[in-house]
């Protein structure tokens, strides 16, 4: 069996592959994860995908590995929502959110002996209207801050998404089905 590696540190990666079946490991990448001026939100984590795939794989002794990279963004009008960098920011954040749809994006990429392919997946997530209550209570429980556009989808922030259009493992970080459908593309046999 070819070894997979994810090339991210993300917890809720290592939860979705491993629901999913895979049996992988972890070397996380170390990058820059900064946008380039004037970066669209698409090309963003997509070349942050690929940049990360490219440098675990590289690191590797085993021609063989397959490694998994990917990086998911919050956009609204445009703008990209990382991570927030404090608590002003994860609230900041939720403002912008409040009363709206806006898209999630993960690109992904697998990097390999063949080369590497990446792609991405697109999610709209609509919103309740927040109060300033409500964003201070749910950045006061930790929850926002290590996720980009400052919630999870998976935790207490579901209370306010009535309806999204897309991928909802997209949204907490894996599009599952389009890593699937990536490695079977790139003809990668996976084994149980």
């Amino acid at each position: 069996m070819r070894p997979i590696i994810l090339a991210s540190a993300s917890p809720r990666r290592r939860e979705l592959l491993t629901q999913a079946g895979f049996t992988f490991e972890v070397i996380p990448a170390h990058v820059n994860e900064d946008p380039y001026p004037d970066e669209e939100p698409t090309a963003y984590v997509v070349r942050l995908a690929r940049e990360k795939a490219e440098a675990v794989y590289g690191q590797l002794r085993a021609p063989e590995a397959i490694v998994i990279g990917a990086d998911t963004t919050v956009t609204v009008d445009g703008h990209i929502l990382a991570k927030p960098e404090d608590a002003e920011d994860a609230a900041r954040m939720l403002r912008k959110l409040s009363g709206r749809t806006h898209q999630v994006i993960t690109g992904v990429a697998i990097a390999s002996g063949i080369g590497t392919d990446a792609a991405a997946e697109v999610t709209s997530v609509e919103f309740f209207t927040l109060s300033d209550e409500e964003i201070r209570a749910y950045v006061a429980t930790g929850e926002p801050m290590d996720k980009a556009g400052a919630y999870g989808i998976q935790g207490y922030a579901a209370r306010w998404i009535p309806r999204i259009e897309g991928c909802y493992f997209n949204v907490v970080g894996l599009p599952l089905a389009r890593v699937a459908a990536m490695l079977k593309a790139n003809d990668f046999a996976i084994e149980d």
